[in-house]
């Protein structure tokens, strides 16, 4: 139990706080605020709304501009994931625009491995005429795309790829969240669920941290449940950084947690605390499920987890009482997303306990909720290419992985045997942030052409044959972003900055480029502000006032609390699915040990997100590196007691080691981490020279692990591996 908690009213004043240090670029906190106050006397000022691009919520901004500079930027108050506060890399990402090492022209590798600078027409012909030889000797599925998903650039990939008639367009899921969508997609029938935290009685986090994967909407939420006196519960190694609105830190073994989840079902069924009515209405499997988790009792439980069997039967109970308003969060990526070898079985496990629970659809627990999408479009211009008749590499090796998302751990796969001649990136550093980066280097060098569409010069950018270089999301428009929930919104990024460098282009500007020199201009014959003010048309709103509100909210959905429409095969929960079996697996949901254990002698290691960071993106960014810097946020995280073992003390520097790496950074000795368990920030290590804040800052958590990739969803199992520790003599 922790003894104490900060209020949501003192945690939201030092956010504030921090976002403002954030935002204050190298200069004081004192002195910007000064610089702040004092604009120009004769100064026009103007206003502007977009989308935030620090990570994948797209938060809404406002952004102040002075005399055409931007000045300062904050939440806005009307958008359902900032309403009026910003984070720390929403503050600092906003300097970008004016870095000094953004790629400014479009870059060719040379033979020598240099960049030299050419023209846009240039580059488009070559890489078309590279890409028409590929698909003239190899066919179109010799060519790739992975990409970040942003509005305009999700789009543009797949209407490119498709276009070439190519079906291989990845996300960068398997770093990040495809075994849980992927698993929640076949148990309840849509890739994620939320908390009514409003009505919450008891939450139980997996390994998920909303102090430190920072969207101002969930802070918020979970700080108003805890001064509720909602009972908030993390299951980590770490005591992580939303513990100030904890009630219980459950400290348990790394990659174990789906064997406490099972317990959590042991006891709810052995003991008859789960919901019958549920069960028998709305679930399939439940018989074969219940057979199987007797085996798996808190005793059991404890042996692999190190939880107490009484703290486990105690938080199920705790549940049961809670009912129907108790659920375990959704998480995101952590310990579910990509990190284990049973991460897509830990998925399942978490919405196991909610259906036990009966808490699906009610008020309190775990909602599914509808999402909005524009209508058809009558202009021809818009109609999709025709569909790619072949599957995309992986759909066979990884049958359950997402087919949204896909697997780029497949496009690197097939790069690697010879399947793959050609690949695109767009805002997608996969080569540094997806999977063992040597391995991503020895694919890459195989193959005939790689182009990278990107602000900086990143790892992956470096391995490219040519950089194209897209101008800021401050300084363009994209494509609406659609908005679900109890409510639903749809917002746009819209253009607030003329462009700070004349040579950059749009994701549009780049794709009908890419596809003119292609051959298949005829399906790009539109900008994206044609096609945004369509799409928008189609649900009632005009592209004016978007430009003007950057939010606007839709019509009402009629959210109601009830037991929601399972879109499974078998239209329930399932306990049991089909195709888990048909691709190897247990159909059942049940027990898969992690992989790698560690050896005596050797520590588990977890990676994290820090609420100033966002993968590899942020770290060159000067306000946000310089945080970094200030407060040593690159160390690696180190239980007291085993510090002491080692002979080291916080601020040491430490050699860690695996099978693929050696590195070297300082320590952080702390109580706050589980004995045997390291915590690695997920943020450094950077290895462009062209970013020189960023370069060989800290070590990298993705240059430890072996290339693998979890069964039946391709996830590249982020956290399957153990290290060593040793003190750095001086």
């Amino acid at each position: 139990m922790l003894e104490s908690k900060l209020s949501r009213r003192t945690f939201l004043k030092g956010s504030a706080a921090a976002a403002a240090l954030a935002g204050a670029g190298t200069v004081s906190f004192g002195a910007w605020r000064a610089q702040k106050a004092g604009a120009a006397e004769n100064a026009t000022i103007t206003e502007a709304p977009t989308l935030c691009n620090g990570c994948s919520s797209k938060c809404g901004l406002v952004a102040t501009m002075q005399d055409g500079r931007l000045w300062t930027v904050r939440g806005s108050a009307a958008h359902p994931y900032s309403k009026g506060t910003i984070c720390g890399r929403g503050h600092g990402l906003a300097q970008l625009a004016y870095s000094e090492e953004r790629i400014t022209q479009p870059m060719r590798r040379t033979e020598s491995g240099d960049f030299e600078p050419i023209s846009w027409d240039d580059a488009f012909s070559e890489i078309g005429q590279k890409v028409k030889d590929i698909i003239a000797s190899d066919g179109a599925d010799a060519l790739a795309i992975i990409q970040d998903p942003r509005p305009s650039g999700k789009y543009y990939s797949k209407r490119f790829m498709n276009a070439l008639g190519s079906p291989n367009v990845y996300a960068h899921s398997s770093s990040c969240n495809l075994s849980k969508e992927s698993a929640y997609q076949l148990t309840i029938g849509a890739s994620n669920y939320s908390t009514d935290f409003g009505n919450a009685k008891m939450v139980v986090f997996i390994g998920r941290s909303y102090g430190d994967g920072i969207r101002p909407s969930s802070v918020m939420s979970i700080a108003s449940a805890a001064e509720s006196a909602t009972r908030i519960v993390l299951v980590d190694p770490r005591l992580n950084n939303t513990a100030i609105f904890a009630d219980d830190w459950v400290p348990i073994n790394p990659g174990t947690d789906l064997a406490f989840l099972l317990a959590i079902c042991n006891v709810l069924i052995e003991e008859d605390l789960y919901d019958h009515d549920f069960v028998e209405q709305y679930t399939t499997g439940f018989e074969e499920f219940a057979a199987q988790a007797k085996e798996y009792t808190p005793e059991w439980a404890e042996e692999i987890t190190d939880v107490p069997a009484e703290k486990i039967v105690e938080l199920a109970e705790a549940l049961a009482k809670a009912v129907p308003a108790a659920s375990i969060e959704a998480g995101w990526r952590a310990v579910i997303g990509c990190s284990y070898f049973n991460s897509f079985d830990t998925a399942r496990a978490g919405t196991a306990v909610n259906a036990l629970l009966g808490s699906w659809g009610q008020k309190g627990g775990a909602l599914l909720t509808s999402s909005p999408k524009a209508g058809s479009l009558s202009d021809t211009r818009f109609a999709d290419p025709p569909k790619p008749e072949s599957k995309a590499i992986g759909a066979k090796e990884y049958p359950l992985a997402l087919a949204s998302a896909g697997t780029n751990i497949a496009a690197l796969e097939g790069a690697l045997d010879g399947r793959i001649k050609g690949m695109f990136f767009y805002n997608s550093n996969a080569a540094k942030g997806y999977a063992q980066p040597k391995t991503w280097a020895e694919g890459l060098e195989k193959l005939d052409l790689v182009v990278t569409v990107d602000v900086q010069m990143s790892e992956t950018a470096l391995l490219s044959d040519y950089v194209l270089p897209e101008c800021t999301y401050i300084e363009r428009l994209e494509l609406p972003e659609w908005i679900g929930g109890k409510k639903h919104f749809v917002g746009m990024r819209t253009a607030v900055l003329d462009r700070v460098h004349p040579e950059t282009k749009t994701c549009d500007e780049i794709f009908n480029g890419l596809a003119e020199a292609c051959g298949v201009g005829e399906y790009f014959q539109f900008t994206a502000e044609e096609l945004a003010a369509a799409q928008l048309e189609s649900v009632g709103v005009s592209i004016d006032t978007m430009k003007k509100e950057g939010v606007v909210e839709l019509a009402d959905p009629k959210f109601e609390y009830k037991v929601p429409a399972f879109k499974t095969a078998s239209g329930k929960f399932e306990f049991k699915t089909d195709a888990v079996g048909e691709a190897g697996l247990n159909p059942v949901i049940g027990y898969v040990p992690r992989k790698v254990f560690p050896k005596e002698g050797e520590f588990a290691i977890i990676g994290g997100k820090q609420g100033i960071h966002s993968h590899t993106m942020t770290q060159n960014i000067p306000a946000l590196n310089a945080i970094s810097r200030q407060y040593n946020m690159e160390r690696l995280w180190m239980n007291a007691a085993d510090a002491a073992e080692l002979g080291i003390e916080d601020g040491d520097m430490v050699e860690v080691s695996s099978s693929e790496h050696t590195g070297q950074v300082a320590v952080r000795v702390t109580q706050r981490m589980k004995p045997g368990v390291v915590f690695l920030p997920t943020h450094y290590g950077g290895s462009s020279p062209y970013q020189t804040r960023a370069y060989q800052y800290g070590i990298a958590l993705n240059d430890f692990i072996p290339f693998d990739a979890e069964p039946g969803v391709g996830s590249m199992m982020s956290q399957e591996v153990a290290v060593t520790v040793r003190k750095v003599e001086a």
